[in-house]
């Protein structure tokens, strides 16, 4: 602003100049001092040709510097006039300019090349007027379809004629579902299909993901037996290291001359804890074949108001003992085709997790609800226990976790294999501050 105030000043004080020069020269014609007038007026052109050029300078630069910062190329070299001050202002503006778009392209290069070395296909499209262009397609994706990187829709669909038509059938809007897909003329592979839809700065933006469905198998794979193993060696571990330290104790006894009767209570004392420790690995083995050698379901047609009914019954003495009410809200009569001697175990597994979660509380509620819909029966059990903490949610299903000291920690693991086994699944979720397990079955 400051620079702005003293170029006018400065072109204001040569147009007074030059005014006063005219009617200087003006003075000397009425005086016939004619030669004098003469070289007064040549002044006068020198003043205006070097104002005509000063201006002319000036506009060049601001029109060149403006033209630079609307077209986004900051590569013009402007240093030969960072020292005269009546650019500052302009000069700052276009350094500042300069440097956002510099730390935006390098944004954009880091953000590129993070989806390019991610191994899931994305591309991302951009509505212009009612067409759909391709704003950014990753490598994974041109590499793993083959596609090359087009920039229009319709060259797509011509590589890629199922994908695009499951998009257009859904008007570009949220998807998420399993496709197959052939590559290179070879058999269909499956993939998932996930899109999503948003608005940036009122342009409109499409997102897809292409996920192998062997990759996302093999990861739910790795990521289970990652765990399984930590499980299982910190079990072995919480076994194996005290009976290490024990036949170690024993072995410097029996190699004493003579026993003591304190030396003799030591020996009782560890081979009890030997027994113990050796009891708790045989069941955690137990568990496991529990587990690895579940039978296939035996499935028949049972009510599902009698199978609950039933669970009650069993469970009831251990609900009288800590007056545990027990709230059955399922009205309907349906029939379900089931194994339900592998049903009754799950529903008692979760009942003994309510029971355990509500057993320290002043009041003590299970509920057991049900609905059906879309040729299924949901089946929720849930309580006003303290609930799951978040930092174990993820872990509840895993084989062996436990938060009990006397659990086994097998009960939703079982519940979960026999319910899948049923072509169903089961979930958790927290709803107006209870603990909810969900069960999806198909509806007989």
């Amino acid at each position: 602003m400051f620079q702005s105030f003293k170029t006018y000043k400065l072109l204001f004080l040569r147009l007074i100049i030059i005014v006063a020069a005219i009617e200087v020269s003006i003075y000397f014609f009425k005086k016939d001092l004619l030669f004098t007038a003469i070289f007064g007026l040549f002044i006068v052109f020198l003043l205006l040709r070097e104002m005509f050029f000063y201006v002319r300078n000036f506009v060049l630069i601001y029109n060149k510097t403006i033209a630079s910062i609307l077209q986004n190329d900051f590569s013009s070299d402007f240093s030969k006039h960072k020292l005269n001050d009546n650019y500052a202002d302009l000069f700052h503006l276009y350094e500042s300019l300069k440097a956002k778009e510099n730390e935006q392209i390098s944004k954009d290069i880091v953000y590129r090349s993070i989806l390019n070395n991610i191994e899931t296909g994305i591309i991302i499209l951009q509505k212009q007027d009612n067409d759909w262009n391709i704003f950014l397609m990753n490598d994974y994706f041109s590499t793993h379809f083959n596609v090359p990187k087009v920039s229009k829709w319709k060259y797509l669909k011509n590589q890629l004629p199922t994908l695009c038509e499951i998009i257009e059938q859904d008007d570009f809007q949220e998807i998420k579902t399993a496709i197959e897909i052939s590559i290179n003329e070879q058999n269909n592979q499956t993939f998932v299909l996930q899109a999503s839809r948003t608005e940036i700065f009122e342009l409109d933006y499409f997102i897809v993901l292409l996920d192998s469905i062997q990759n996302v198998v093999e990861k739910k794979e790795k990521e289970a037996w990652v765990n399984l193993m930590k499980v299982i060696s910190h079990e072995l571990l919480n076994s194996i290291t005290p009976i290490r330290s024990i036949c170690q104790n024993l072995q410097d006894l029996v190699e004493q001359d003579s026993l003591s009767d304190e030396d003799l209570e030591d020996v009782k004392n560890s081979v009890e804890t030997m027994l113990k420790r050796s009891d708790h690995l045989q069941k955690f083995v137990e568990g496991y074949r529990k587990l690895a050698m579940l039978p296939s379901p035996k499935k028949e047609k049972i009510d599902l108001q009698h199978l609950i009914d039933n669970c009650i019954q069993i469970m009831n003495p251990l609900f009288k003992e800590k007056n545990i009410e027990v709230v059955n809200n399922i009205t309907f009569k349906r029939f379900i085709h089931v194994d339900s001697q592998q049903i009754e175990q799950v529903l008692i597994n979760l009942l003994t997790n309510s029971f355990h979660a509500v057993k320290d509380n002043l009041q003590k509620q299970i509920f057991i609800s049900a609905e059906a819909k879309e040729n299924r029966i949901f089946i929720k059990i849930s309580d006003n226990g303290n609930g799951i903490e978040k930092e174990i949610e993820n872990k509840i299903f895993l084989p062996f976790f436990t938060t009990r000291p006397e659990g086994a920690g097998i009960g939703l693991t079982l519940s979960k294999n026999i319910i899948e086994a049923h072509g169903g699944y089961i979930s958790h979720k927290n709803e107006d501050g209870k603990t909810v397990f969900e069960i999806s079955l198909i509806e007989n």
